[in-house]
């Protein structure tokens, strides 16, 4: 399934995607800001995800985001993640220009007050609360990433590492933030949906062409050095199960590994017809659950393997079953069946995710911030043109033993 689109940059550096589907009478006004939690001061973590709640806090010229919006019937969200943060809008397509409006104004002057900052420092701190410090298990996100990474950013959460960063953010902070990462030379811009692309790109001129375009920021992370031996960290806690997490660094999302090592994923734990639920859980029944998944990350990140074990399966024993299970993958050729069924498996998961307008607006700016939004069109390919050897060396190198983080989390009960 090919995407049609057009792609412009405005004056002021602004990349500018535009989709046409005439078979719908929506549209959906997307912007994406090239930050994410990766981008944050060590010592002031939380700050994208922050901005994700201030942003619908009303802008200078706009204070009540939430109303306009309503009335001209759209609905709108936002993600940030350890790379980026998105914003989307989806109303009837003859009201699109509203929703240039809203997002141009809240790019252009987003409303700071003390109050603003009170509220919304309040929601993240009682989400922090809610679903890290009060939750079973809350901790593990943490925990591992903080094993498996020692230099690199992405040794904290999207959340933050620490709630005292949160409750500390000052409204300087939140100001020096904003300036350096919300601008038209950090954006990408798309409109998708029943609009024609002259008209489009006239309204991203009118309403996103004269704000100022701001500096490009430029990353310079701390690379993480390779792993040089296996990590283990035990964690005892009041949780009902005991539980077993291990992590791998893997390479990034452009990396030519990528697609091999995302089927390496599906391939182990991919639902109930995967190679680890098949023999640890319906099997040896070392295990109640048990899933494979990655990040897909812009720089190199983790793939991730976690279960719940059955009650009374040593955590040795069921680590020792989980290697065998690589270990069986990095050293036999897999069938070219099997292989093939993971791969109509993900053509299946592409092509559903593309049937949504919403999903295929985040899609094309996306893929413009990893590089070319003429990626979205090349996926497919990719993925099939995987091999089952490439399969069998990749998973030699991922899972060699020196690159593993395992955290053994021991229930209390």
């Amino acid at each position: 399934m090919q995407i049609d689109y057009k792609k412009f940059t405005l004056s002021n550096g602004l990349r500018f995607i535009v989709h046409e589907d005439h078979s719908t009478p929506m549209a959906v006004l997307n912007v994406l800001y090239d930050v994410g939690a990766r981008d944050e001061d060590p010592g002031k973590t939380g700050f994208a995800h922050l901005f994700e709640h201030l942003m619908f806090g009303g802008s200078v010229n706009i204070k009540d985001f939430e109303s306009p919006l309503l009335m001209a019937g759209g609905e709108n969200n936002a993600f940030t993640t350890n790379d980026l943060t998105n914003y989307y809008i989806q109303l009837p397509a003859e009201n699109i220009e509203t929703a240039c409006w809203l997002d141009s104004d809240r790019m252009l002057s987003l409303a700071f007050s003390e109050k603003s900052l009170d509220v919304q420092r309040k929601v993240v701190c009682e989400e922090f609360k809610e679903h890290y410090i009060n939750r079973p298990y809350g901790d593990v996100a943490f925990k591992l990433r903080e094993l498996a990474y020692k230099k690199h950013p992405y040794r904290w959460m999207t959340i933050g590492q620490e709630l005292s960063h949160i409750e500390n953010a000052k409204l300087a902070d939140v100001k020096a933030f904003f300036s350096k990462h919300y601008c038209p030379a950090n954006a990408i811009l798309v409109m998708a949906g029943n609009i024609r692309t002259d008209k489009a790109l006239a309204l991203a001129e009118k309403w996103f062409g004269h704000i100022p375009a701001g500096k490009k920021y430029i990353r310079q992370l701390p690379v993480e050095p390779e792993q040089d031996a296996a990590r283990v960290l035990e964690v005892k806690a009041d949780v009902p199960l005991d539980a077993l997490y291990k992590a791998f660094h893997v390479g990034s999302r452009t990396d030519k590994s990528y697609y091999a090592m995302d089927l390496i994923g599906e391939l182990l734990g991919g639902g109930g017809s995967s190679r680890l639920f098949q023999t640890l859980v319906k099997e040896k029944k070392l295990f109640s659950n048990i899933e494979c998944y990655h990040f897909g990350s812009s720089d190199p990140g983790l793939l991730l393997i976690e279960g719940k074990l059955i009650k009374g399966t040593p955590m040795l024993t069921a680590d020792q079953a989980i290697r065998e299970e690589l270990d069986k993958l990095s050293s036999a050729t897999i069938s070219e069946k099997e292989l093939m069924k993971v791969k109509n498996k993900t053509e299946s998961a592409i092509l559903f995710e593309d049937m949504s307008l919403m999903n295929r607006a985040s899609n094309l700016a996306m893929y413009e911030l990893m590089g070319d939004v003429a990626f979205m069109n090349t996926e497919l390919d990719k993925y099939m043109n995987v091999t089952t050897g490439e399969i069998r060396d990749l998973s030699a190198s991922i899972f060699d033993e020196k690159n593993s983080s395992s955290l053994f989390y021991y229930s209390n009960n």
